[in-house]
């Protein structure tokens, strides 16, 4: 075990790991932040996105001992009022079905709108396409990235 001190969400988090021990599971299993969800394991699906220094990463395949002084940010820290742009979007569009893997798609929208406020459609699917949504909500997940981005 190694000591490890991390800033979440705006907070210093003091713990022990394993170096190897993936960054999802020190967020659910030892600071117990459940919004971050375990979809396949092999960052292939963006249920366990999380953006680090607002950059989307994959949750479940980065280990702890790569995240370093880089901020952390949950989908419990993007906007603890579920007030932030792309959240009340979502709401707006009605974009959940079932609704697993929604907390990555909103960290990976948010990632993609800090970046680029103004995106198209074609820009939108694309950096959307790693984030699987088995309800097959794409459209509604677009729709409420283009609202969300009015507010940028």
């Amino acid at each position: 075990m190694e000591k490890y001190t991390l800033i979440i969400n705006g907070k210093k988090e003091s713990l022990e790991a394993q170096p190897e021990m993936p960054l999802l599971w020190v967020l659910r299993d030892i600071l117990n932040l459940k919004g971050t969800k375990y979809g396949c394991g092999q960052g292939l699906c963006g249920s366990c996105t999380v953006l680090l220094d607002d950059v989307a990463i994959r949750s479940c395949a980065y280990p702890i001992s790569e995240i370093g002084d880089q901020k952390i940010t949950t989908i419990e820290g993007l906007s603890p009022e579920g007030n932030h742009p792309v959240q009340k979007a979502w709401v707006t569009h009605v974009v959940p079905q079932c609704g697993y893997c929604q907390t990555g798609q909103i960290m990976n929208a948010a990632a993609l709108l800090k970046r680029n406020s103004n995106p198209s459609e074609e820009e939108i699917e694309s950096a959307m396409a790693g984030n699987i949504c088995r309800c097959g909500t794409y459209n509604r997940i677009k729709e409420a990235i283009i609202t969300a981005s009015k507010s940028y």
